[in-house]
């Protein structure tokens, strides 16, 4: 967090909470944690550049990061930030808890403060010394370490992806988590406090600080109250929602320390790919990195939401144009769903409907079969089909042709049928965009009232 939150945090962010939606939607009792890590030498780099309080920086930035949560609709029941006095604590006990699996050693080597990890020679050398994300060079790095020995837990973490307990989605991605596992050294855990103050200092060691990333991966237990409660109604999370760039450190660290600490691993991690800009990695120096704040100030929260849920895959790497958002803000949100609602509504309205009972409406199961697989960005798509078959319904029906003709009972019919499909139909959406949904129900509350504005004007 040591920049202000981009549209990768938003794409988290937004598929956890339709996760977190979905399971409210069965009737599941959800648990959401969200947070800021707060530690380490980016951070610390970034607030002496800034000449701030590194504490005042961190302050500022958690209030920012608070606020694009809300932004972007995102509703949870937990936040953390690394900084809490609570968490500090608890992750020093965590690592008292850990010490038989750790050891001091000198390293000697390469690190990448972009990353903020450490890089073997193998990864210097494939790319030339220069770190691909960040464009910078390697650090050479001469120090003395605490490591948690990773080798103490390799063959149940390659055991528990193989047979899926610890379930790594995409599948792709599986293959290379237990391709980067072979090649894992012993993790190095701390950073000398001569190089680096800002950070929680080691258990019995006042000459080190954590591994920002020991910090930063305890939160997820570290919130619930561990170790001093008993966390077996919340742990293990059914699924943590990360990008691919960090996938590593949940699918490798993360295991090693819950099975050093005794708790079982997380049932699902589920890795979301980049989004691109007109086919290239969004960068600063090219000046092609798309706002998410400006989207939703210039086009509303739920059209951000449709199409980043629905038109960036979920598992993949993805491509964004204003020429393709506009085009489906008003050739799919304003003219399919928008529409239909208003051509439904008007309809209902004029010819005395009454709102049938939906209230026992049920999922289908095709719907339900995405969900679970967390392939969000096709139940969308399969919903959206609904939509546009309900579209062509109306058409092929012309109930104002009913309505003209006196065909009371088969219009009373036509209509009660269109819209119950389309309060399923809209019940599924609800995870998608929520407040959309939610302006749907009270269109087609106790009276029918057709919108007074168009859902989504076309812009």
């Amino acid at each position: 967090m040591n920049g202000n939150p981009h549209i990768g945090h938003a794409v988290d962010y937004c598929l956890a909470d339709v996760c977190a939606r979905y399971y409210n939607l069965r009737g599941d009792k959800v648990r959401m944690q969200a947070g800021t890590d707060e530690h380490g030498s980016k951070i610390a780099q970034k607030a002496d550049e800034l000449n701030i309080d590194v504490k005042a920086f961190v302050d500022e930035k958690a209030g920012a990061f608070q606020s694009f949560i809300a932004k972007l609709g995102v509703e949870y029941t937990d936040f953390v930030r690394t900084t809490d006095i609570a968490h500090e604590k608890r992750v020093q006990k965590i690592w008292e808890k850990l010490s038989e699996h750790i050891y001091k050693d000198n390293y000697e080597g390469w690190y990448c403060t972009g990353c903020e990890r450490f890089i073997t020679d193998k990864e210097y050398e494939e790319n030339d010394g220069i770190c691909p994300d960040h464009q910078k060079p390697y650090e050479k790095l001469k120090e003395e370490n605490y490591y948690l020995r990773i080798s103490d837990f390799k063959d149940e973490i390659r055991k528990a992806i193989q047979t899926d307990k610890m379930l790594i989605l995409p599948e792709f991605r599986k293959k290379e988590i237990l391709k980067l596992l072979e090649e894992s050294p012993d993790v190095s855990i701390s950073r000398p406090k001569s190089q680096l103050e800002w950070g929680i200092p080691v258990p019995n060691d006042d000459s080190q600080v954590m591994y920002v990333w020991i910090d930063a991966l305890s939160n997820y237990i570290t919130v619930l109250g561990y170790p001093e409660k008993d966390i077996t109604a919340w742990w293990p999370a059914t699924a943590q929602f990360v990008g691919k760039d960090i996938l590593r450190f949940h699918t490798i660290i993360w295991p090693a320390m819950l099975l050093g600490l005794g708790l079982s691993l997380p049932k699902v991690v589920v890795s979301h790919g980049m989004i691109l800009a007109d086919g290239q990695k969004m960068s600063k120096s090219i000046g092609n990195v798309v706002d998410p704040i400006e989207v939703i100030d210039s086009y509303g929260l739920d059209a951000f939401r449709y199409y980043f849920l629905r038109h960036i895959d979920t598992f993949n790497d993805s491509d964004f144009t204003w020429t393709k958002f506009e085009d489906a803000y008003n050739n799919e949100l304003a003219n399919d769903l928008g529409n239909l609602v208003q051509r439904l509504a008007t309809l209902a309205s004029k010819n005395n409907i009454s709102v049938p009972d939906y209230s026992k409406i049920k999922l289908s199961a095709d719907y339900l079969a995405l969900m679970d697989k967390f392939e969000f960005a096709k139940a969308f798509d399969y919903v959206w089909g609904k939509i546009q078959g309900l579209n062509r319904r109306i058409d092929e029906e012309k109930p104002w042709a009913l309505a003209k003709q006196g065909e009371v009972e088969k219009l009373e019919k036509c209509l009660t049928c269109l819209i119950l499909d389309l309060m399923q139909a809209n019940t599924e959406l609800s995870p998608f965009i929520p407040n959309t949904s939610s302006k749907i129900k009270e269109v087609f509350s106790d009276m029918i009232k057709p919108p007074k504005t168009p859902l989504f004007p076309k812009k």
